[in-house]
């Protein structure tokens, strides 16, 4: 800072900070972020002053920390996707068509346990699990059933499935053409990140090695056939939510990206050819500032790597371009309407920082399954803070503040830090089947813990503030005959299917699986010959065998 401005200062604090001290301590002797990052009384300009354009830059160029479109919410406002999916394909396509109707502008399906980890409806793995936490598919006709009166040419769908991200791409893929879709018109998301399910989330299915291959195949079927499908989502939030610091999500989220586009490129992929059609997915957390300059550091630590680690040359492969959700992981059983606080800062964090698109969690989630009525008020949070609050219609708003630039710049500089440990030992592939990035996200949430334990972290009706209360919210149920139902489906349609057909088809998956060439074309050919979620990644089973994960205690 320059001579005046120190001088000042130093007045300040002898004048008027120490009496104010000295009349009302503050409340800690230190305050820092959920990523331990320090945070100063108040900050002042630096000396010299930052570097703007290297920096910071201008909304749509490089290095993007102030947002990858030039007009921001000013063109449009964030796809307003709500994520959702329970029981059967005709009970969630209703809720959907629910979302639509009060003006939700994007689809985002959750598939319940057994078909993200690959069986169908009526393994015996299965049971108990059947549409519980999301949508039960088995088949070609479930995802039919899924998307019935809903034109997938008009929407863009998001689908979190990662283990068998493939073959629901290619049910989706058939859904489409059935109904006269042209695929490269057809906009979306497929999560497709296997990485994080080593690491926090735990539905994987087979090893790395062909878990990767099976990636690298969509981006490539999607390169020549889907372009505007955006092939991976490349998530921090379930790392986050497993108790991961922002510095944490930051930093292992890009990890595995860089992971990703080296996998790519050794399979034979020139960078800009698919790096376009990468996305991420991060949580929006409590910690107001912070979470606004995770987002901002994450998109220029992107823009870095693309740019001077793989060279991409198409600035479109330089966007770091992210969907975000309110963290489910905050939400309280007690006293739950104040959810709907939290959700709403989160919400207007991750709108701050420059989210694509945006699911805000509801409130009764704690308790189940979310209703109706919970469902549309978290819309609507979306809908107040896009068309009421006026926090769209300037581009990065908070550019300039002292302390978000301070922390953009210091969670960043932390977050390269990682990724260089990373990189020293061997990459992500190598971090994860060590244990280390497991140990590092078990950690910080035992140290999240035990500060909300000892009262050091408050979490308002949880550890201060209670009340004695009888729960308001009546939790969503979901009727134990779908599973039935889905039984009997599956049994109908394996009765009525050509078996022969499906015996050769499984065969022919068998003997690529083996091979190197692109499985999605026969993928899509094996769902419509009615061979089922299951039967498929059984077959691959046989050949791959099924991932082991390491000790990490």
């Amino acid at each position: 800072m320059d001579d005046e401005l120190k001088a000042a200062f130093e007045a300040w604090q002898t004048d008027v900070l120490r009496p104010a001290l000295e009349r009302h301590p503050e409340r800690k002797p230190t305050f820092t972020t959920s990523s331990d990052i320090p945070l100063e009384r108040l900050y002042l300009p630096e000396d010299p002053a930052p570097r703007y354009l290297e920096q910071l830059g201008f909304p749509g160029q490089f290095p993007y920390t102030r947002g990858v479109q030039p007009t921001m919410y000013r063109g449009r406002t964030w796809t307003m996707r709500q994520y959702a999916g329970y029981a059967s394909a005709e009970e969630s396509n209703r809720r959907y068509r629910y979302l639509l109707e009060q003006g939700q502008t994007g689809l985002s399906v959750a598939f319940d346990l057994p078909t993200q980890i690959g069986y169908d409806a009526d393994d015996p793995l299965a049971a108990g699990e059947v549409g519980k936490v999301g949508v039960s598919i088995s088949s070609l006709e479930d995802m039919e059933r899924l998307f019935r009166d809903i034109p997938l040419a008009q929407v863009s769908t998001s689908m979190t499935i990662n283990a068998p991200a493939a073959v629901l791409l290619a049910m989706y893929l058939a859904v489409a053409r059935r109904q006269g879709a042209e695929l490269r018109r057809l906009r979306g998301t497929i999560q497709n990140d296997i990485l994080k399910e080593y690491i926090a989330r735990g539905t994987y299915i087979f090893p790395p090695e062909p878990a990767m291959r099976l990636i690298t195949d969509v981006f490539r079927y999607c390169r020549q056939h889907v372009p505007r499908w955006n092939t991976i989502s490349i998530s921090g939030y379930h790392m986050r939510e497993a108790g991961a610091t922002a510095v944490q999500e930051v930093a292992f989220t890009l990890a595995n990206a860089i992971a990703y586009v080296q996998a790519a490129i050794s399979a034979g992929l020139a960078v800009d050819d698919f790096a376009p059609q990468l996305t991420f997915f991060f949580a929006a957390h409590n910690h107001f500032l912070e979470e606004i300059a995770k987002f901002r550091a994450a998109r220029r630590l992107w823009a870095r790597l693309m740019r001077h680690r793989f060279n991409a040359h198409d600035p479109r492969s330089w966007r770091l371009r992210f969907h975000t959700q309110t963290a489910g992981s905050t939400l309280t059983a007690q006293q739950p309407v104040n959810n709907v606080v939290r959700i709403a800062l989160q919400a207007l964090a991750a709108v701050l920082g420059g989210t694509q698109s945006l699911h805000t969690n509801s409130m009764d989630e704690a308790l189940g399954l979310p209703s109706e009525h919970a469902v549309r008020v978290a819309l609507r949070t979306q809908q107040i803070l896009a068309y009421e609050s006026g926090v769209g219609d300037t581009v990065d708003p908070l550019a300039g503040s002292f302390a978000i630039e301070h922390l953009t710049d210091e969670i960043e500089n932390r977050a390269l830090e990682y990724i260089r440990r990373i990189d020293d030992m061997g990459g992500a592939l190598a971090a994860v089947q060590t244990g280390f990035v497991q140990r590092e996200i078990q950690e910080a949430a035992y140290r999240a813990q035990q500060a909300a334990e000892r009262g050091e972290s408050i979490v308002v009706g949880v550890n201060a503030f209670q009340v004695e209360e009888q729960t308001p919210i009546e939790p969503l149920h979901v009727d134990p005959a779908v599973e039935e139902t889905q039984r009997r489906r599956l049994a109908e349609l394996r009765a009525r299917r050509d078996p022969a057909r499906v015996t050769e088809l499984r065969a022919r998956l068998a003997a690529a699986a083996r091979g190197d060439e692109n499985l999605m074309p026969l993928l899509i050919e094996c769902v419509e010959a009615a061979v089922t979620l299951g039967e498929i990644c059984a077959t691959l089973r046989e050949v791959w065998g099924e991932y082991q994960p390491p000790p990490t205690l």
